[in-house]
């Protein structure tokens, strides 16, 4: 759908992207470089973010990486000073880093729960705050984009600190909406559906059975491909949407109209198959 835009719609705009160096983040960070965005992404990995980066400058965009640890203010601070010294001033951003795994969470640890809560909330809290306080200061009416879940509406078994720290993100949008339009500051969220990736898929689908069954609920019968959540993406952050604020986009196919916990399914196998299948997800030990 790039045909659809102005090729320059971003000409001017220096768009960071948090967990850009992958997935979902490197589509959209290539997506909005090819419409002329200066493009700064940043996580934790040197390594994609500057592969990512590299690939968007030999295909003739303006890209940096950033290693940043999103779970500390000050490490966020100082990615957005750098990038400002790389790019020029940061005029929109993308919160897009997170962190998710399955668990049953009677067994979760503090550990477990801080590390997803902090990386997915904290981060986007961090990074909002970050561009929002320099955007009031230079009375620069900036937009915010973050990705969160269809499941932090309604829950989702097995998923407890992603849905509690995914509707946190809603909640910081939404009052953030209400309280920087004055400013002429926007700020609104996707909740994809399914959008297959490599990081994702390989964390929290461990059957391939599940998937289908899951993937047949969904009332247009498919996954999402790339380019539509990019073309949401656009249209959120740039003037296409200038008087949306404050709304979550379900990206979903229709998927939360006939389910709810996207890993409800799970309920319905025996305990011991379900703490199988999420053990065989667990990176080996080094």
């Amino acid at each position: 759908m790039a045909e659809l835009y102005n090729q320059e719609i971003f000409k001017d705009e220096h768009i960071v992207v948090t967990g850009g160096g992958t997935g979902l983040g490197r589509a959209m960070a290539m997506r909005f470089a090819t419409l002329g965005a200066s493009v700064t992404i940043c996580g934790r990995r040197e390594e994609p973010l500057l592969e990512t980066a590299r690939e968007i400058k030999d295909n003739g965009g303006k890209a940096e990486g950033i290693s940043c640890n999103i779970k500390e203010a000050e490490a966020v601070e100082a990615m957005i000073v750098e990038a400002e010294n790389r790019q020029g001033n940061v005029t929109k951003l993308v919160n897009n880093a997170a962190g998710n795994f399955l668990a049953p969470t009677e067994q979760l640890t503090p550990n477990g729960f801080d590390a997803i809560v902090k990386t997915n909330l904290y981060g986007s809290f961090y990074a909002t705050q970050a561009c929002g306080r320099r955007w009031i200061e230079r009375k620069h009416a900036g937009s915010v984009m973050s990705i969160v879940t269809t499941y932090a509406e309604h829950g989702s078994a097995f998923l407890v600190p992603s849905a509690v720290s995914k509707a946190g993100i809603i909640a910081l949008m939404k009052s953030l909406a209400a309280e920087w339009g004055v400013y002429g500051i926007r700020l609104n969220a996707i909740a994809p559906g399914p959008f297959p990736t490599e990081g994702a898929n390989s964390r929290l689908m461990p059957d391939e059975r599940l998937a289908e069954k899951m993937y047949k609920l969904i009332p247009l019968q498919r996954v999402g491909e790339h380019d539509e959540l990019t073309d949401m993406a656009v249209f959120l952050l740039s003037d296409l949407s200038s008087y949306l604020t404050g709304e979550v986009i379900y990206l979903d196919g229709g998927a939360s109209l006939t389910s709810a916990g996207q890993f409800n399914l799970f309920t319905e196998l025996p305990r011991e198959k379900v703490m199988q299948m999420f053990e065989s997800l667990r990176p080996p030990k080094k």
